[in-house]
């Protein structure tokens, strides 16, 4: 039985190119790396001295600059290739990161870390256009669910290997250990995915068409209902964990377990749900629909009881949910991409969880304030609804516009 799972489980991964396995391994040491990330405000507070007022602005400067710099990166990659893009986005951040550190005023700060988040998420685009060109139409959503194994690996990784950075160094060694981390992923790309690889690829593929993400109007309304999914999921990173806390009281140590298990089980199902879906055959956009449906629920189940058992229900629905929705979010993006210019689909693609970033985590917790937990899952529960509405009206779009689709 278990031979016969693990085989299963191995025979998930099959039939990726090894381009695609280099790029993973890449996007996992620079996400393993980013350590910073997690500690920001906590940095910012204690060593910065820095009032809460000021951590939160330079926090929205962060998310401002990550916005920025994935819209850059998309025009760039258009412009120049996304080999050169996701060199040099990691090598300058890498310095950056180190530089960082020295700067210890509020608006030098705001100035670093805003310049630091447009160069490093200039990348985020670049990637994906090198997924999908590196990878087979019949395996893509394999191949971008492999790339997310690594940097959910990786950030899984990051802060816990941060947190005893700081304990035995400093701060000053976060800082040093993402440049260097960043400097190695480009070094790693470099190595393992040549120039010529890209230009066979170039060569053996028709080229795209010319038509902007901004006029593609079925991918606009799909980038909203990117939008809606990402301000409701990101609850879990944000407004739950308090919910955790002060309705159920958990202590930290069960809410690291219980977030934990999110991880550890899309580690081991992910690959072999998305192949599985893959196989069959199932309309992308229905699957979409469906996911967002149980993440919904995931909220909706917490208002039915004050059994704290209740939680590990709702982290197992969200984490069925996010294994189901997330992958064939990114299939979705990729394919329309090929319409036109794929840097800008897939930078407005990243930008839709950016704007969810922004704006979920901040009205979450002023939700909670004004009408408490119960009246705001309802509130997620609600844009997940509208946004698994907005996968069957796109479903219907796309069918008529590309019957074969």
């Amino acid at each position: 039985m278990l031979k016969r799972a693990a085989h299963s489980y191995i025979g998930s991964f099959r039939g990726l190119r090894k381009e695609v396995w280099w790029l993973a391994l890449m996007t996992f040491i620079n996400r393993a790396g980013t350590m910073v990330i997690p500690f920001m405000s906590l940095y910012l507070t204690t060593n910065l001295k820095f009032t809460l007022d000021q951590t939160g602005w330079a926090m929205t400067v962060f998310g401002v600059g990550s916005v920025i710099g994935a819209w850059l990166g998309g025009k760039l990659t258009d412009k120049i290739g996304f080999y050169p893009v996701i060199f040099w986005s990691l090598a300058v951040s890498g310095m950056m990161f180190v530089l960082l550190q020295f700067i210890r005023s509020f608006v030098g700060f705001c100035i670093g870390i805003f310049i630091l988040m447009v160069v490093a998420d200039m990348l985020r685009p670049a990637v994906y256009v090198a997924v999908n060109a590196y990878s087979r139409p019949a395996n893509r959503t394999r191949s971008v669910t492999l790339i997310r194994l690594a940097i959910n690996l990786g950030f899984s990784m990051g802060p816990a290997t941060g947190g005893l950075i700081i304990g035995l160094w400093s701060y000053a060694g976060l800082f040093w250990t993402d440049g260097v981390t960043c400097v190695l992923a480009g070094s790693s790309f470099i190595l393992l995915l040549n120039k010529k690889t890209m230009k066979q690829h170039i060569e053996n593929n028709p080229a795209p068409g010319n038509l902007s993400p901004y006029r593609d109007r079925p991918y606009l309304l799909f980038t909203f209902m990117v939008a809606l999914i990402g301000f409701a999921f990101l609850q879990y990173f944000s407004t739950i964990p308090l919910y955790y806390r002060n309705v159920h009281q958990l202590s930290e140590g069960h809410i690291g377990l219980l977030l934990s298990a999110n991880g550890l089980l899309i580690f081991f199902l992910e690959m072999p749900l998305v192949k599985y879906f893959e196989s069959r055959k199932i309309s992308v956009l229905l699957i979409i629909c469906i996911s967002s449906l149980i993440i919904a629920s995931s909220f909706t189940v917490l208002n039915l009881t004050p059994w704290t058992g209740i939680l590990i229900v709702g982290m197992l629905l969200v984490t069925v949910g996010e294994m189901t929705n997330f992958p064939f979010l990114n299939r979705f993006a990729l394919d329309r991409a090929e319409r036109g210019k794929s840097g800008d689909y897939m930078a407005l693609f990243t930008i839709a969880f950016s704007i969810g970033h922004i704006l979920g985590h901040n009205s979450g917790m002023h939700l909670i304030d004004a009408f408490g937990f119960d009246t705001t899952w309802y509130i997620m529960c609600g844009a997940l609804l509208i946004a698994a509405l907005l996968a069957l009206v796109l479903r219907y779009i796309v069918r008529n516009e590309q019957p074969k689709q």
